[in-house]
């Protein structure tokens, strides 16, 4: 499967990729404004199980001030006037099973393009009736919007790890430790990246020695903003 070379690599070798952009957001009549910076990192191993392949990952991000591009421990809520803890990302597993359906492709001259659209619509970890500050609904909708673009030339030559540059769009609710109860509204992340031999130094010191490799092994289950938040509140909400 060409696309295991794109995102990760075929003979089980860690890959990690960086990316770095922006995070905008309005309520219904208000906005859009630019409120954070952001800058991540996944690292990712692809194996072969009983149930097809797999892909083992794990991944950080850390919210900066989108003038200053500072790491932010708290945030000036503008739309409520209350200053809050920043909770960056550090989600601890977020695993794939590869292979079941096909991976859109697009040929742009020497260039192919791998799509990825995930439509998102489950049941929020976060109840209204146990998180009213922090969820605006009991079901958790958004889109992942992936594209990921790599050399023809690199894909026909059979090298197990093929480069790529990414880009990802998200559109999400609210965080949750942005306490905004139940204000309409919502975000869109906009960001760039690529596969990288390393990251900035000062996203390495900040996320630890963990979280630049890749699991070893399968386990479930992901961990999100939403679980991480419901796990740090001592409660799982619903």
């Amino acid at each position: 499967m060409d696309f295991i070379r794109v995102r990760a690599s075929s003979d089980g070798t860690e890959t990690i990729s960086y990316w770095t952009g922006d995070v905008y957001g309005w309520q219904d009549d208000d906005g859009p404004h630019h409120l954070f910076g952001f800058e991540g990192l996944n690292v990712a191993r692809a194996v072969e199980s009983d149930a097809g392949r797999q892909l083992l990952t794990r991944e950080a991000a850390l919210y900066l001030d989108p003038a200053s591009r500072q790491v932010l421990d708290t945030w000036d809520n503008p739309f409520t006037g209350r200053t809050v803890e920043v909770q960056h990302v550090f989600n601890d597993p977020v695993n794939q099973r590869l292979g079941a359906y096909p991976v859109p492709t697009t040929r742009l001259g020497d260039q192919v393009v791998y799509n990825l659209d995930i439509r998102l619509a489950y049941p929020s970890p976060l109840k209204v009736a146990d998180f009213p500050d922090n969820s605006a609904s009991d079901t958790y909708r958004a889109m992942e919007l992936f594209q990921f673009f790599a050399s023809a030339k690199d894909l026909d030559s059979g090298v197990p790890d093929v480069p790529c540059v990414f880009s990802w769009c998200r559109v999400s609710p609210w965080l949750p430790w942005m306490a905004m109860g139940r204000r309409g509204g919502a975000l869109v992340y906009h960001c760039r990246g690529a596969k990288v031999a390393e990251v900035p130094q000062r996203l390495r010191e900040r996320v630890g020695e963990r979280f630049l490799h890749a699991p070893e092994e399968w386990s479930a289950p992901n961990v999100t903003s939403w679980t991480a938040f419901a796990a740090r509140s001592g409660r799982r909400g619903g």
